[in-house]
């Protein structure tokens, strides 16, 4: 069966391991997953109480036009309903806006390291794939708008970057706004924008008015603790996401999904204690690093960028025989490094233990 000649060239994504698979290769009892920057505080109480009684109704359609979602997501961040689009996870998105915008003979522009989906669903669409290299764990915007020419069609920025963590500031940002041609769509993946720290956040939002280029994703798989419920969204002109909903399926959410996203949004004061939390013991172990002599990425968000003086491989091995999944560097195109979520104080303390055994 033929398919895309590109697709001979590319393989599927590969996930980390899973944790019942680790404990019954090892014979642990406990398995501490650092490896997919998940929210280690869970989710909000709300959902508890209210998401037993959606299960009545699993034999119903979803909404597919996520009504109660929509009206309160667009209150919350204050756009106008037809200016959201809702995907299964930014994922399902990216994967909408490539099928979108993208064609043989156009290109796209995106940094290198950043999150593999923008190149894997451009490639898949037949576009060339411009990879401007990050300096410093950032992107370089001014090689980014240097890359542009009249066959780019999009320009992904992931910021806070996965895998580095780097926010690009504000006044860059808006800068390379300036400067971008106007007939280039400018991807914002924001997905760890709850983590970024408050006196370094803007609301990039504010701009789409201004910009009408530019295209906003969010995801509550993150700091919401909803990644297993598959739920995100974009925002940007109405004209934008009006293309993206031809293209985007008729049921594409679940019932739940949109229920759980809908209360979690209403409770925020969830939001902030995740970040907090995230943010002191972020702190705690970036000491333990220092201590350690091991450098790391500027991060705005619930993951380092470790260097390493050894294979991120060599490192992933040692800590799942001890019951620790992390993400190895040379999965994410960063050899010689791990990326590490941030996990609860214990389990942050039990892995300084055995990172110093590894190191000494």
């Amino acid at each position: 069966m033929n398919g895309k000649h590109i697709l001979n060239e590319m393989a599927p994504y590969k996930q980390g391991k899973q944790m019942e698979e680790v404990k019954a290769e090892f014979g642990l009892t406990k398995i501490v997953k650092l490896a997919s920057n998940e929210n280690p505080f869970g989710f909000s109480d709300k959902l508890n109480k209210e998401l037993p009684h959606m299960l009545g109704q699993l034999e119903l359609y979803p909404d597919g036009h996520a009504t109660e979602l929509r009206k309160k997501l667009a209150a919350t961040l204050a756009v106008y309903e037809d200016q959201l689009v809702f995907g299964s996870g930014s994922d399902e998105l990216i994967q909408i806006i490539c099928r979108t915008f993208l064609y043989p003979g156009v290109n796209t522009v995106m940094a290198t390291p950043t999150f593999p989906q923008y190149k894997h669903h451009s490639l898949v669409e037949g576009a060339d794939v411009k990879e401007v290299p990050t300096v410093n764990g950032y992107h370089d915007l001014a090689k980014m708008l240097e890359a542009i020419n009249e066959q780019t069609r999009i320009v992904w920025l992931c910021s806070p970057n996965n895998p580095t963590g780097s926010l690009i500031p504000k006044n860059d940002f808006y800068m390379f706004m300036d400067r971008c041609p106007r007939d280039v769509l400018v991807i914002l993946d924001e997905a760890y924008y709850e983590y970024v720290d408050p006196e370094l956040k803007y609301n990039a939002i504010d701009g789409i008015n201004e910009y009408p280029n530019l295209f906003v994703l969010r995801t509550f798989s993150k700091a919401y603790g909803l990644a297993g419920l598959r739920v995100g969204y974009g925002i940007g002109n109405e004209s934008l996401t009006a293309k993206l909903n031809i293209v985007r399926g008729p049921f594409n959410t679940s019932s739940l999904a949109q229920k759980a996203a809908t209360l979690a949004v209403r409770d925020q004061e969830f939001i902030r204690e995740t970040a907090e939390k995230n943010r002191i013991i972020k702190k705690e172990f970036q000491q333990f690093l220092d201590e350690q002599g091991l450098s790391y990425d500027d991060s705005q968000t619930n993951f380092l960028l470790v260097k390493l003086p050894v294979s991120g491989n060599e490192l992933f091995d040692y800590l799942l025989t001890r019951g620790f999944i992390v993400r190895p560097g040379e999965a994410i195109g960063c050899p010689n490094a791990a990326r590490i979520t941030i996990g609860n104080q214990q389990d942050m303390k039990e892995l300084q233990a055995i990172l110093k055994e590894f190191l000494h």
